[in-house]
Formats: C-alpha cells, structure tokens, sequence
C-alpha cells in the first residue's frame, strides 16, 4: 500500500514552506551581514569612500531592501522559536502547524506597521 505524501509531517505542507522560508530569510541575512562588515569596514580605508557609499544608499530601492532586511529578520527569529518549541517541547510536533500559523500572524501583526511607517518615510523624501 502506497503512503499519502499529504499525510506526512513536512511534504509539501506548513512544515515544509517554514523550513524552506527558514532557510532563505538566513541566507539573506547572512549576505547582508557580509555586505554590512565590508561597507562599514570601508570606513577605516578611507572615510570618505564610506560617505559615499552611505549616499548611495540614500534611495527607495534601498530602502525596500530595508523592508525586506526587516521581514528576513522578523520571519527568522519567529519561526526559530517555533523551531525550538517543535524540538524541545514534546507537544511540539503536535502543534507545529498551529504554530506555524501563530507565527504567519505575527508576523502580519508586528511587520505591517513598521512597512507602512518605514515606506511612508523612504518614499516622502
């Protein structure tokens, strides 16, 4: 008798889109955080090269990219904890799905005033 891949914990489900989602949103920081050391490192070469790349950044495009620095690190911290509740708490693979969802919310919850404030102020000036 085949198994359902529809029944198992992870395929194709909740548990596999955190999982994957996990896994971008900490490449993402990750590559801002290398970009990060290497501007502001910048500052010690030569000062004035870091005042220009600081201008440079001074730009919607780079502000979206803020927008979305904040959702990378806001969804990766929610969903670690999630992790952690999964791994640690022997309810937790009970309950992932639920968490999960708890974790969409909150998300929702605390990202969607930041953007319209952070928006509002990059696309004002």
């Amino acid at each position: 008798m085949a198994q359902s891949i529809s029944g198992t914990l992870y395929r194709g489900r909740e548990g596999m889109w955190s999982w994957v989602a996990h896994r971008i949103s900490g490449v993402l920081i990750f590559l801002f955080l290398f970009a990060h050391v290497l501007d502001t490192a910048l500052v010690r070469v030569s000062p004035e090269a870091y005042n220009t790349v600081m201008e440079t950044y001074k730009n919607p495009v780079v502000g979206l990219g803020e927008a979305g620095l904040v959702a990378a690190v806001l969804f990766h911290a929610l969903n670690g904890l999630r992790i952690v509740a999964v791994d640690f708490w022997a309810k937790g693979p009970r309950y992932q799905r639920q968490m999960f969802w708890a974790v969409v919310i909150g998300f929702v919850v605390l990202f969607v005033p930041f953007a319209i404030r952070h928006l509002s102020i990059v696309f004002s000036h």
